[in-house]
């Protein structure tokens, strides 16, 4: 933000929207329907020792709104088989998976990144399910993930 620009910061309990359990802006209304508003929400997303944010800037003002979300402010909404599995985020970033960072708690699969908790969007559970398998009962009955013939166990919290 420029010195010149007047701030105003809208803490989480005002905030008339939230982002519900997966991944959808909602408010009073319902969950939002316009494309263009909801891409823009979601890119506009950041965070900073308060929280999380959606932040404009319009004339000389400069917007922050804290809010609410029902899990977690960020989810994968794709996955992207190339020579390494790319993320691509609900804020526009990517991340190359790194599969020792998956884990399931209450059938969700979610990613840390860093200090990050990351919940795979119904979608891209989609996509990545084709990489998921059940390891059999005789292996302990759990599930993993196979990466070119590698499997590794998804860890699961409980």
């Amino acid at each position: 933000m420029t010195p010149d620009l007047k701030e105003i910061v809208i803490k989480k309990e005002d905030a008339v929207f939230w982002l519900d359990k997966s991944g959808c802006w909602c408010n009073a209304g319902g969950k939002f329907r316009k494309k263009k508003i909801i891409d823009f929400f979601h890119q506009s997303i950041a965070k900073d020792d308060n929280g999380y944010f959606v932040s404009q800037t319009r004339d000389d003002i400069f917007e922050k709104v804290y809010f609410r979300f029902e899990d977690t402010a960020l989810f994968i909404f794709a996955v992207i088989f190339n020579d390494a599995i790319i993320l691509k985020l609900n804020t526009g970033k990517h991340l190359t998976l790194n599969p020792s960072m998956l884990f399931i708690e209450d059938d969700n699969l979610y990613l840390t990144d860093g200090d990050e908790r990351i919940k795979f969007s119904e979608r891209a559970m989609m996509q990545i399910s084709s990489i998921i398998e059940d390891a059999g009962e005789e292996n302990g009955d759990h599930l993993v993930i196979n990466i070119n013939g590698n499997r590794l166990q998804l860890l699961e919290k409980k």
